[in-house]
């Protein structure tokens, strides 16, 4: 089977690799589409991100859709030729965080392509993929390319359990890829009340502003926006800090209200805090880490329309050219969700 592996920065292949018969509990599967996340980037632009560094050659990808072409034994509730949502997500149920009902934070966690362990473990862009049946959640009425958007929407729906209270909310989202853009809809899904989403790209802020934003603001353009936010102590009850760059995040500090909630998605590596304004303000700062029963609750919302990922789909490429989606995706001013199609 083909599978597309990075070896370094810049050294992405396509290369065959061998394929795997399930066993008890698990199904083979034929991959749909897969999505190019920002950490498929990282690797692909720097080699990792952080202190992670790629150490082996590791195949890339982990939001991905697919249709059942095998069962193991003892599989029920997936038929053959049906089209899954792929959770990438394989905590390993046992571990002291997992019996806490915190399985995102499992110690012995199985993320596909992630170099934070070493070995890696292996990612999903690949042709043919065996995974546990959890894993899989049936996307009927989905196209591979929507539920192939279950993952990045699973982020967003569990930064948005994390940001709590949601009902009348005001709330800011800083940096407007993917994750912001549907953080966005995660929001407003949830009761916010108003919306105001800032990016430096044009385009972004376009796809923010259909998604449901109310205001956008091009802070490059406008580098004095939020600062009329920022009178009286502030307006925004919630940040989503989904951009990773610091003076985002102290820009959305500024704006946010007396005892307002930030909530951190974006990684972009450590960054230097406001202190002063977090203690004197008396505001919360709220990691937010993957996900876990969130995905299949944004499948069922993806199939119910209550959220529609469609506009964020901006471009797709066979398998063939996928290198080439990597370029796509890493250009902002064109580009929302580049996905590489497998079959």
């Amino acid at each position: 089977m083909k599978a597309i592996v990075a070896y370094a920065a810049k050294d992405v292949r396509i290369e065959d690799r061998p394929g795997e018969e399930p066993g008890a509990g698990e199904v083979k599967l034929r991959l749909a589409t897969g999505g190019v996340c920002g950490s498929d980037l990282h690797y692909y632009h720097h080699g990792g991100f952080g202190t992670v560094r790629l150490k082996e050659p590791m195949i890339l990808g982990h939001e991905v859709s697919a249709t059942v072409i095998a069962l193991g034994s003892g599989v029920q509730g997936l038929e053959l030729g049906q089209l899954v949502a792929v959770s990438p997500s394989r905590p390993c149920r046992t571990c002291r965080y997992c019996l806490q009902g915190l399985p995102n934070q499992c110690l012995n966690m199985r993320f596909y392509g992630s170099a934070m362990p070493f070995p890696h473990i292996q990612g999903a862009f690949r042709e043919t993929l065996v995974a546990d049946a959890i894993q899989c959640v049936p996307a009927d009425g989905l196209t591979p390319g929507e539920a192939a958007m279950a993952e990045p929407l699973a982020v967003t729906l569990h930064a948005t359990r994390r940001a709590g209270e949601m009902l009348g909310k005001r709330v800011l989202v800083t940096g407007c890829g993917p994750i912001g853009v549907l953080s966005i809809l995660a929001a407003r899904r949830a009761g916010a009340a108003e919306i105001v989403a800032t990016d430096l790209s044009d385009f972004t802020l376009s796809l923010a502003k259909q998604a449901g934003a109310d205001r956008i603001i091009n802070t490059k353009n406008e580098p004095e926006a939020l600062a009329a936010y920022s009178a009286d102590k502030g307006t925004f009850d919630v940040l989503y800090e989904c951009s990773g760059a610091a003076a985002a995040l102290v820009g959305g500090i500024a704006a946010l209200r007396p005892r307002g909630i930030i909530v951190q998605l974006g990684l972009g590596g450590d960054m230097s805090l406001p202190m002063m304004a977090i203690t004197a303000k008396e505001l919360e700062l709220r990691g937010s880490f993957r996900f876990h029963e969130e995905f299949s609750v944004g499948v069922d919302l993806m199939r119910k329309r209550l959220i529609d990922v469609r506009p964020l789909i901006t471009h797709t490429v066979p398998l063939a050219e996928a290198i080439s989606a990597f370029e796509i995706a890493s250009d902002r001013s064109k580009a929302m969700k580049a996905q590489i199609v497998f079959a």
